[in-house]
Order: C-alpha cells, then sequence, then structure tokens
C-alpha cells in the first residue's frame, strides 16, 4: 500500500512534501514538527493523501511529532526575531551598495539557518553580505532570490476581484501568461488593468482558456472579410461569443449585428454563387 503523502505549509506561503513513517496521528490543520535542513521546523498540515499530489514528489521529508501548544505560542517570539533580522539585513545591504530588495526573511524553527528572501532585476554578487550576515547572526545564512510572482505569492494580498491572490491560495507551480490569452478573450484593455500585484498579466487569464479556444473556433475572427448577399464586402469588427452574436461593419463603416447561425446562413449561398462563378469560367 503507498504511503500517504503530507503537504505541510510555513511562513510565507511556502510548502514541502513530508512521509509519516512513524505513524503519527495528524488531519489538516495540525501544528507538526518536521525534518529540516540539519534540523527541525514547524508547519501546518495543509492537505493530505490523494489531496497533496497524484505522484509522489521528488524532494521529501518526515513528520516527526506534533507540535506542543508551547512550540506553536513560541511562533510569536519567532516572527519578532525575524522583523528585527529584516531591519539589520536591510541596513548591510544599503552598506555593501547591493542593488536588490529584501522581501522577507524566515528563521529555522530551531535557530539553525536563517533564510533571506530577495528580488533584483540582475545578478547579485552576495557572497560578502552573507559572511557579514553570518557573523552578526552567528548561525547559517541563505539568501534566496525569488521573481516578483513568488514576491507576491510570499506576500500575499487581495486581487481585483476581492478575493485572495490565487498564487497564495492555491497555485502550485506558474504557468506563463500571454497577451495572446487576454486577446482571446476579447480583453481590449490597457496593461494595468489585467496585471496583479506583481506587475506581471493575471494568472487567472489562463483559467478559462480553454474554453474560449474551443467556442472562438466556431466564430469568423476579428478582421476576416466577407461578402454578403447584398453583394457588398463586409469585416467581421468583434464577436460576442456569450450572445452568439457576429458584428460586421461593411466600407462605409456601418455595423450590423446577427446571430452567428444567421451569419452562416448568409454567407453560405454565396459560397455557392462563387464556387459556381468559378467553375463556370474554368469551363470557359
Amino acid at each position: 500500500m503507498e504511503e500517504k503523502i503530507y503537504e505541510v505549509g510555513f511562513k510565507g506561503e511556502r510548502k514541502g512534501f513530508f512521509l509519516n513513517p512513524q505513524n503519527v496521528p495528524v488531519s489538516v490543520g495540525d501544528a507538526v514538527i518536521v525534518e529540516a535542513d540539519r534540523g527541525v521546523d514547524l508547519g501546518h498540515v495543509l492537505r493530505m493523501g490523494s489531496l497533496v499530489w497524484q505522484k509522489r514528489p521528488e524532494n521529501i521529508g518526515n513528520i516527526l511529532r506534533k507540535a506542543t501548544s508551547e512550540e506553536v505560542a513560541s511562533l510569536a517570539e519567532k516572527a519578532k526575531k525575524e522583523e528585527e533580522a529584516l531591519c539589520a539585513c536591510r541596513e548591510k545591504i544599503t552598506q555593501h551598495g547591493l542593488k536588490m530588495k529584501l522581501v522577507d526573511v524566515e528563521y529555522q524553527f530551531d535557530g539553525r539557518k536563517i533564510t533571506f528572501y530577495f528580488t533584483a532585476e540582475h545578478r547579485v554578487d552576495f557572497r560578502a553580505l552573507v559572511r557579514d550576515l553570518a557573523r552578526h547572526f552567528h548561525t547559517r545564512v541563505e539568501l534566496r532570490q525569488i521573481g516578483v510572482r513568488d514576491e507576491a505569492k510570499w506576500v500575499g494580498g487581495f486581487g481585483p476581484c476581492g478575493r485572495r491572490l490565487c498564487c497564495a491560495a492555491f497555485l502550485r507551480e506558474f504557468e506563463s501568461v500571454s497577451s495572446r490569452m487576454a486577446k482571446l478573450q476579447n480583453l481590449w484593455v490597457s496593461p494595468e488593468k489585467i496585471s496583479g500585484l506583481c506587475g506581471r498579466l493575471m494568472c487567472c487569464l489562463l483559467f478559462e482558456r480553454q474554453f474560449y479556444q474551443e467556442v472562438s473556433q466556431k466564430f469568423p475572427k476579428v478582421g476576416t472579410k466577407v461578402s454578403g448577399e447584398d453583394g457588398g464586402t463586409y469585416e467581421v469588427s468583434k464577436v460576442d461569443i456569450f450572445r452568439d452574436h457576429v458584428y460586421l461593419r461593411d466600407e462605409g463603416g456601418r455595423e450590423m449585428c446577427m446571430s452567428l447561425d444567421e451569419f452562416e446562413r448568409w454567407k453560405r449561398p454565396l459560397r455557392r454563387f462563387f464556387r459556381r462563378l468559378r467553375k463556370g469560367r474554368a469551363d470557359g
């Protein structure tokens, strides 16, 4: 029988995957002590079993035991230390003249390691800074560069929809989002309107991509030239996939609207007419 896998959450939406070889009785929401880098860490169980992954993750540790109430209460003191470390590191970044933005800091629960998360436009040589921080904090120090989307996920917040950011709430991995996806959904607005707090295009543009791709195949492309029953030339100006409407504009700039079925019936006689015309020219 395959072992159950547990997803455990830590500060800043950081997540890890763990087994439970000692069969510690835990459920979703429980605080647990888990294996960490040369020590232990404290997190909360987010998911378990089939809700985690359908296949076994590559990096996986072990749950050691449930956390005591005293250990959970000590997280408040740990947060104070992290705030102090954040201020100290920002000062040292300024002293070293490094072009980097410090996002957050996280102490490992046992205090054996402290990790600083930062963003930067270019690669940063922070070796001297690491040595300085190690002397200051007297513990192992790690500086980890993250992207702007990771920063939004780490810090959290709320989108224009009023809901918690998708990246912080449930997204496991980031996918590439392009402006083509916005055009596919007829979102002809400024980039600011479809960009998230990270400054990149909103991840939610991906959610209905498949639906728009399937439906858009039924409609003519915007800009397509067609001939009408009256012999005039029209251009498809826009389509409304929800109302099943096609909008056409004639050479004089006047616009007309018809349903998709009407549009198909409206252009079919012209197709047969032009096929007969081409056939007659070929016979002649």
